[in-house]
């Protein structure tokens, strides 16, 4: 039987409340992946050219720092990262976290809340930070998707 994580990144709370019901539902362990320096209600202005988030999601190769770390990553074969989608992607903080460990021969599952966007390119841009890794094809879901539905959904990877 394969040791499943969920790690998620949550700027307003929304992709943690989904993170922890997938959790839940499968029976993974939670990480919540933290930034070393929270986003604030400005940092996340997209409409603001200036805005922390804006730069970020320009300048693909900066890297926001991450407070926390996974103990023991290597005990895990499969890892749902999931985040919200920003302009049509994950974050990059979603780079700078799976770039800090060997993720060789383990099962990515990238799970994302967004009020409208699809995934876009998420694939695409988090492939270089996990070498070695399986990227399987993620899937946003609302906000309140319910556990029977992530559960059903997780189910189609063997969870």
């Amino acid at each position: 039987m394969s040791k499943v994580l969920v790690a998620y990144f949550s700027a307003s709370g929304v992709t943690a409340r989904l993170a922890q019901r997938l959790a839940s539902a499968i029976g993974a362990d939670l990480h919540e992946i933290q930034p070393e320096v929270p986003y604030t209600k400005a940092d996340l202005d997209w409409t603001d050219k200036n805005s922390r988030s804006t730069i970020e999601m320009t300048n693909k190769s900066i890297r926001p720092a991450v407070a926390n770390r996974v103990e023991n990553m290597e005990q895990y074969d499969v890892i749902f990262a999931a985040a919200p989608i920003w302009w049509y992607v994950f974050p990059t903080i979603m780079n700078t976290f799976l770039e800090q460990y060997d993720l060789s021969g383990k099962t990515i599952i990238p799970v994302a809340t967004s009020g409208s966007s699809g995934m876009g390119n998420t694939n695409q841009e988090l492939a270089p930070s996990c070498p070695g890794a399986v990227l399987k094809e993620g899937k946003r879901f609302a906000a309140n998707a319910g556990e029977a539905e992530l559960k059903a959904w997780a189910e189609e990877f063997g969870i």
